[in-house]
């Protein structure tokens, strides 16, 4: 039987993604770091680099804050990650604004609007009908 590819990289990216979570909500005290939501991490192969995607409620200029914020704590997060995971070399962080959850919204509106343009064009859906069975 074969496994599946599940590469080291991801399962670390995993516990980082958790961990980096917790310390965000349990230890960091800075304000501008509020309602910051890790929605992802991505690790190179040689676990040297991760990418930490998050998510934000602030406006524009709030999120602008909240980057500064996590920029300043990176040294705090990565030392006390270091303490809550073993690896030989712990990667450098980089926090990323995570794009996906707006993008998909607004593809959602999209198939909605284009469905109910669909709906409007060709009246009322016919009603289904029960399979015919071969008795």
């Amino acid at each position: 039987m074969a496994k599946t590819a599940y590469k080291r990289a991801e399962r670390v990216g995993d516990q980082i993604r958790m961990e980096v979570a917790d310390i965000l909500m349990r230890k960091i005290k800075d304000p501008r770091v509020r309602s910051v939501t890790v929605t992802d991490v991505e690790l190179t192969d040689d676990l040297r680099l991760a990418r930490i995607y998050v998510t934000t409620m602030e406006p524009q200029e709030g999120e602008r804050q909240v980057f500064d914020g996590l920029q300043k704590a990176a040294g705090f997060i990565r030392a006390e990650l270091g303490r809550r995971v073993s690896l030989r070399y712990l990667p450098d962080l980089m926090f990323v604004k995570d794009i996906s959850g707006p993008r998909g919204d607004r593809i959602l509106q999209l198939l909605d609007s284009l469905h109910r343009v669909d709906a409007e064009a060709d009246g009322p859906l016919p009603a289904p009908t029960a399979p015919i069975s071969e008795s």
